[in-house]
C-alpha cells in the first residue's frame, strides 16, 4: 500500500480497541519468566556449547603474536576462533569497526577471539590462557584536545545557513554566546548482548537480541560472505536495546563462527564490562550556541554548532537537528563537526541527535530568557513557528508546542515559581522550578506484515517487527483487532523472525507508527479477501463484533475461513508527504528540584511531561515509554557519564558497579499528559512516535531547575556535586 495522500476516515478511527489503555499481552510471559530471550532457547539447542569473548587490551595498534595452544588444550575446549583461522570475513555496512579484530586493533575491547567449550566456566577459564602480545600505537582519545583542529563539516553533513546570521547576531540588542558539553554515555540494558547460533549444512539460524532483524540479516551475510537466504534471524523478545542493538554486534558474529568451528550450537553473551567498550555508546559533544534577539524577545539570529568524535567511518552525533526547526528566526546557522578518535564506536543511543542537542539548546534558551527578563515559557511561545524556518512554504503537519507549554505550566503550577534564583527554601533544601521544550522528528519507515484468518475466527499477525520492551505485541494486536472487528483475545501476534515480512524494526521513535501502519495495510488486503470470499462488496462491508456485515446481511468472520486459512500480506510504503510537510513531535517538560544547601546533593521531586504525538495507540504502554524516558533524562542530567582514560583510550567505569544509572529510589513523582490529537499526514494510523520525545528536553529542564534553586548555572553535564559546591549560597 502506498501512503501518498493524507489519511481519511478509516476503521482505526472507531477506536474500540486502538487508543485504549490495554495491558501488555506479553506481560504475563515476562513476569513468569516464560518469555524466551536470546540466551534461553534450550529446546532448540539441547547440545549447546558456550563461547567466551576475548577483547583487545589496547585501544590502537597491532597484535604481534597470539598463542592459543594452551587454550585449545584446556579442559572442555572445542574450538578457538580468531581472525587468523575464521576464514575471509567482510564488514557490515553499518559497522564502523570490524567485529572480529586482528591483527589491526581499532579500539579497546574489540573482540579478537572466542573460545568455545562444553561449559561457560571452561570457556571463560580457557580464554584467560590465550597469550596476546601487542604493539601499541598512539591514538586520539580526547575530544576537547582534537576540537581546535576540526573546523570543516563532514562531507555528508554540510552546514545549513539561512539569511545573514553574522550580521543579525552582531547587531542584536541582546546576545548569548555559550559553550556546553555532554559526556559519552552507555546503553545499560538489563539484557546484555547475547546470541545463539546453529548451523544445518550451509544454513545458519541465529537467535539473538536485535532491534532490526533485516539489518542484522543483511550485515551478517556480508560479514560471513554467505547468501542472505541462508540466514534466519530470530529475536521475539528483547530485554532492552536503546539503540545499542540496532546494528550487528560481535556476539552474533562470534556465535556463528564458534558454532561453525565447533560443529555445535554455540551461545555467546558479552560480559557486562564489554557493553561500553565493545558495542556502541552515545558520543560526547562540545556544543556552541549563539542567539541574538530584539528587546521584545523575538529571536533574530540563532546558531548551533556541535563537535563529536568517532572511529573512521563512524557517524556524526546530529545534535543540531532540533535547532533547525524548533524556534523562529530569520537568520540561522547550524553545523556539525566530526573528530577522528580511537575510542570505541559511537552510534545511536535513545533519541540520537535531539537528546544531547536538547540538553544544550534548552539551557541556552533559558539563559536567553533571563537576559531578556522574560518568563522562560513565554519566551518559547513568543518564538513559536508553524512553518519550517528554512522553508516557510513548508508547514508542520501538526504542531502543538504552545499547547504543551501552556497545559504544562498550568498543571505544574508554574505561576508559583520565583524567577529570582536561590530564593526558595524548604528546611536545608534550596527549591527550584525548571522547564524545557521537547522535540523529536517523526520518522517514517516502510513496514510489512502478514495477516491470517483461521476457521476459529482467530487473526494471526506475522512480521519481523521487534519488541524491545516497548509494547509492540500489544499495539500490533490492537491494530489487527480494530481492523478485523474482533476482540483482542482473538488476535495472535508473532514477531522477531526474518522468515516473516520485513518491518520497520524498533528504533528512532518510528517503530509504533510504522509497524502498525504495515499491519493496517495487510489487514486492508485481508478484509478484501474475506469480503470476496463471502460475496460482499469490500468497499462497504463492516467488520465488527466478530461479524462481517453488508446491508442486511451479517456473517460470522470465522465462516469466511471455513474452507481453509485466508492469508494476506502487504507493506506500507510512503510517498512524499514528509517532503511537503514537516512532521515532528512536541512536549513541555516541567521539573521541581531540591538541592541541599550544604552538600549540593540534588533531589528531583516532581516531573511532568505534556506530549503531542498524534494518536496515542495505547495510553498505558505510551505512558510507560515516557516515564522511562523521563527517568533516563534524569540520569543524563545528574549521573550518567563514561569516564575516558585519555592516556590509554578506554572507558574506565565499564560495568554497572561504577556506571551510575537512576534506580527506583531516584524516581520522583512523574506525571504524563497526552494532548488528544491525530495527524493524518503521518500514516493511516494518524499516530507518531512518543518514546524518545519523553527524553528530549528533560535533562535541560532539570538543569534549569537547579539554576533556579541555587543560582549556579552548569553548562557541563552531568551536573554533579563538585560543579555546584563553590557557587551555592552562603549558609546563614
Amino acid at each position: 500500500m502506498k501512503f501518498d495522500k493524507p489519511a481519511q476516515e478509516n476503521p482505526i478511527d472507531q477506536m474500540k480497541v486502538v487508543g485504549r489503555p490495554h495491558d501488555r499481552i506479553d506481560g504475563p510471559l515476562k513476569t513468569t519468566g516464560t518469555a524466551t530471550y536470546a540466551y534461553e532457547w534450550h529446546k532448540e539447542a539441547p547440545n549447546v556449547a558456550y563461547g567466551h569473548v576475548v577483547g583487545a587490551a589496547i585501544a590502537k595498534g597491532r597484535i604481534t603474536s597470539m598463542d592459543i595452544s594452551a587454550a585449545k588444550n584446556a579442559p572442555g575446549v572445542l574450538a578457538v576462533v580468531t581472525a587468523d583461522n575464521a576464514g575471509p570475513l567482510g564488514k557490515g555496512e553499518m559497522n564502523a569497526a570490524t567485529l572480529l579484530g586482528g591483527p589491526e586493533i581499532e579500539h579497546y575491547h574489540q573482540a579478537i577471539a572466542v573460545v568455545v567449550a562444553e561449559t561457560f566456566e571452561q570457556a571463560r577459564a580457557a580464554s584467560a590462557l590465550i597469550d596476546v602480545r601487542y604493539r601499541r600505537e598512539p591514538g586520539a582519545y580526547d575530544l576537547a584536545r582534537q576540537k581546535p583542529g576540526v573546523t570543516e563539516p563532514p562531507d555528508d553533513t554540510p552546514d545549513k545557513v539561512v539569511g545573514d546570521f553574522d550580521g543579525a547576531f552582531n547587531t542584536a540588542a541582546v546576545k548569548l554566546d555559550a559553550t556546553y558539553t555532554t559526556p559519552d554515555q552507555s546503553h545499560m540494558a538489563m539484557e546484555p548482548h547475547a546470541s545463539m547460533a546453529a548451523w544445518e549444512g550451509d544454513k545458519l539460524t541465529l537467535w539473538t537480541s536485535s532491534q532490526m532483524i533485516n539489518w542484522w540479516k543483511g550485515d551478517l551475510a556480508k560479514t560471513l560472505n554467505i547468501p542472505e537466504e541462508n540466514i534466519r534471524v530470530r529475536s521475539p523478545y528483547i530485554g532492552g536495546g536503546f539503540g545499542s542493538k540496532l546494528f550487528l554486534r560481535s556476539d552474533a558474529l562470534l556465535a556463528a563462527l564458534g558454532a561453525r568451528a565447533a560443529k555445535r550450537p554455540v551461545k555467546v553473551m558479552l560480559p557486562r564490562p564489554f557493553i561500553p567498550n565493545n558495542t556502541t555508546h552515545r558520543p560526547a559533544t562540545i556544543q556552541r550556541v549563539r542567539i541574538g534577539a530584539e528587546e521584545s524577545g523575538r529571536i533574530t539570529a540563532i546558531a548551533h554548532e556541535s563537535w563529536s568524535g568517532n572511529l573512521p567511518g563512524g557517524p556524526t552525533e546530529t545534535a543540531t537537528n532540533q535547532t533547525e526547526l524548533l524556534y523562529a528566526g530569520a537568520n540561522r546557522h547550524t553545523g556539525l563537526r566530526l573528530a577522528e578518535l580511537s575510542l570505541p564506536e559511537g552510534n545511536s543511543m535513545r533519541a540520537p541527535g535531539e537528546a544531547p542537542g536538547m540538553m544544550v539548546l534548552e539551557i541556552a534558551i533559558d539563559e536567553m530568557a533571563e537576559r531578556l527578563g522574560m518568563d522562560p515559557v513565554e519566551f518559547r511561545i513568543r518564538n513559536d513557528t508553524q512553518v519550517d524556518p528554512a522553508k516557510p512554504e513548508r508547514f508542520f503537519s501538526r504542531r502543538q508546542l504552545v499547547e504543551c507549554l501552556r497545559t504544562g505550566a498550568e498543571r505544574f503550577g508554574w505561576n508559583r515559581r520565583n524567577p529570582k534564583p536561590a530564593q526558595v527554601r524548604d528546611g536545608r533544601w534550596l527549591v527550584g522550578y525548571g522547564m524545557a521544550a521537547g522535540f523529536r522528528n517523526n520518522l517514517l519507515t516502510p513496514s510489512g506484515a502478514r495477516v491470517l484468518l483461521d476457521s476459529q475466527g482467530v487473526v494471526t499477525v506475522e512480521t519481523d517487527m521487534t519488541d524491545i520492551g516497548t509494547g509492540s505485541y500489544t499495539i500490533i494486536a490492537q491494530t489487527a483487532a480494530e481492523m478485523m472487528g474482533v476482540p483482542l483475545e482473538k488476535v495472535v501476534v508473532r514477531l522477531g523472525d526474518s522468515d516473516f515480512p520485513v518491518s520497520s524494526g524498533s528504533g528512532g521513535q518510528w517503530g509504533a507508527n510504522s509497524s502498525t501502519a504495515g499491519v493496517y495495510a495487510a489487514c486492508v488486503k485481508l478484509r478484501e479477501a474475506v469480503a470476496n470470499t463471502l460475496g460482499m462488496d469490500a468497499s462497504t462491508v463492516e467488520f465488527t463484533d466478530g461479524q462481517v456485515r453488508a446491508a442486511d446481511r451479517s456473517v460470522p468472520l470465522a465462516e469466511a475461513a471455513a474452507g481453509g486459512t485466508i492469508s494476506a500480506e502487504d507493506t506500507m510504503e510512503y510517498g512524499d508527504l514528509d517532503q511537503q510537510f514537516q512532521q515532528s513531535t512536541f512536549a513541555g517538560h516541567f521539573v521541581e528540584v531540591a538541592v541541599d544547601a550544604a552538600t549540593g546533593e540534588v533531589r528531583v521531586r516532581r516531573m511532568l511531561a505534556v506530549c503531542a504525538a498524534g494518536r496515542i495507540l495505547n495510553p498505558k504502554t505510551a505512558r510507560s515509554q515516557v516515564i522511562g524516558a523521563m527517568t533516563m533524562g534524569l540520569g543524563g542530567a545528574l549521573m550518567e557519564e563514561l569516564a575516558v582514560d585519555t592516556r590509554l583510550g578506554f572507558f574506565v567505569n565499564h560495568d554497572m558497579a561504577a556506571y551510575e544509572v537512576p534506580v527506583h529510589a531516584d524516581i520522583p513523582e512523574q506525571e504524563v499528559i497526552f494532548i488528544e490529537d491525530t495527524d493524518p499526514i503521518s500514516s493511516p494510523m494518524k499516530a507518531k512516535g512518543v518514546g524518545e520525545l519523553g527524553l528530549c528536553g528533560v535533562s535541560a529542564a532539570i538543569a534549569n531547575a537547579i539554576y533556579n534553586a541555587t543560582g549556579v548555572r552548569v553548562r557541563d553535564y552531568p551536573i554533579t556535586v563538585d560543579k555546584l559546591l563553590n557557587g551555592l549560597p552562603t549558609l546563614v
